[in-house]
């Protein structure tokens, strides 16, 4: 892969100009002006598993950003792969920390006993990030940048298999980039979330609590057709009764109640095994407990209490996006009658703008279109059938929840990124950023 090229930073006066020297490194890379896209770093890192060996010592590669990999390795055909996404940021004192490690590094061993996969410990997972960054400290983004380091771990079975079993060995690997914000705006741009009819993300008891590789995919397609129809990102529903929230495509999902006479929120985030369990979104939480004194629940959340206005602000949180505030919420819903099958090159379906939960007269209630424990739930699409298709008409139901300006979630980013840039005054006690002594 070729590496990203730097642009040149413009400057119209002195004092610009070194504020952008500052914002360039030695490779020419500028981090005044960054996405969240891939860039080629001086390294990565990758260690082998097997039976026999175990783990062995690692290496640094350098020099390109491709590897070689059997072409019959059990994640090509089986998709044995898991994955973890973290952050290291350049602090106020000049140094590098990582946020939380410890909590990806358990994160990332559960999502490898779930797919049968050889699991680096803790030690050898920290040991691997110490490494790595220590490598490309000049591509850690300085604090003036607003952004960070990316850090990718991953576990994938890298062993030859034909049939369905797993591999025999092992590859865990990590790369970091440089990044700024995952969605344009960041916190300052309210976001506009889809939830599809007939559209589930994860089974109950199935593998969404888990970070697997191939869990990602499968909201690929109508994701693309939400983005191209306006839409941030996909929100979704239980997959059993269409009843309860779970989370973004993204990201978790977070709410806040309006403030009490003194001020006081209450942070709530769905409980359910079908959501992966954010690093970002439990720091929020007792972020909120701990520095706001606000009270939180982490409890089963009803669809009908963001409909119908009972929180104050949602927001989609997670590594990549932070907090990413949702300004409105359109939710597809069967009006009872039928239209051809719309495929993915199709143009988006004509929708009715109501607002703070209300539906067109012709649309079902959801008690109406849900599947329950007796009714088999039926395919929106049969691919036994070569014939084209009807598929369910839909209506817009859509929430609105700007009201307040998000000055809660706003207030919970600063406090959030401070900690992180070491700003904040006593952030050492949280004994989040690690290691205490920096790179």
């Amino acid at each position: 892969m070729t590496k990203k090229k730097a642009s040149k930073s413009k400057s119209t006066s002195g004092d610009k100009a070194v504020v952008a020297s500052t914002m360039t490194n030695a490779h020419g890379f500028d981090f005044g002006n960054m996405g969240f896209d891939y860039v080629q770093t001086n390294s990565f890192i990758t260690y082998k598993w097997t039976e026999e060996t175990g783990w062995d010592k690692g290496e640094l590669v350098r020099g390109t950003d491709n590897f070689n990999i059997h072409v019959s390795a059990t994640v090509l055909h089986y998709g044995q792969a898991c994955f973890e996404g973290m952050k290291a940021f350049k602090m106020k004192d000049g140094k590098v920390r990582l946020f939380r490690p410890q909590l990806n590094a358990k994160r990332l061993r559960t999502s490898c006993e779930v797919a049968a996969m050889a699991a680096p410990s803790e030690e050898l997972f920290l040991e691997a990030l110490s490494r790595l960054i220590k490598d490309n400290l000049e591509w850690i983004p300085p604090i003036e940048s607003g952004g960070s380091a990316y850090v990718r771990p991953f576990v994938f079975g890298s062993g030859a298999r034909t049939g369905l079993l797993p591999a025999t060995e092992y590859t865990f690997m990590a790369f970091l980039c440089p990044v700024g914000e995952f969605y344009k705006g960041g916190i300052g741009s309210p976001a506009k979330a889809l939830i599809k009819h007939k559209f589930d993300r994860a089974a109950p008891y199935g593998t969404g609590h888990v970070k697997l590789g191939g869990n990602y995919p499968a909201p690929m397609g109508p994701t693309n057709e939400a983005k191209k129809a306006g839409f941030t990102v996909l929100l979704f529903l239980d997959a059993l009764e269409h009843r309860y929230v779970e989370e973004f495509s993204t990201s978790n999902f977070a709410a806040l109640t309006k403030p009490d006479s003194d001020g006081k929120r209450v942070y709530v985030t769905p409980k359910s095994h079908s959501i992966l369990p954010s690093v970002t979104n439990r720091s929020l939480l007792e972020l909120a407990e701990k520095h706001f004194g606000w009270k939180t629940e982490r409890r089963v959340v009803e669809w009908d209490e963001v409909r119908m206005g009972l929180f104050d602000e949602v927001a989609a949180c997670g590594t990549a996006v932070v907090i990413t505030p949702i300004g409105e919420i359109h939710r597809e819903m069967p009006t009872g009658g039928k239209r051809k099958r719309i495929t993915a090159n199709s143009t988006t379906t004509a929708t009715n703008g109501h607002t703070n939960g209300s539906t067109s007269k012709k649309a079902k209630t959801e008690k109406g279109a849900k599947a329950t424990k007796t009714e088999p739930v039926v395919p929106a699409h049969d691919p036994y059938d070569d014939e084209e298709e009807e598929e369910d008409e839909v209506a817009m139901e859509v929430t609105k929840l700007s009201g307040s300006d998000f000055e809660g979630f706003r207030a919970l980013y600063t406090t959030y990124r401070d900690l992180q840039n070491g700003v904040l005054e006593g952030w050492e006690k949280y004994e989040w950023m690690w290691p205490s002594e920096g790179f």
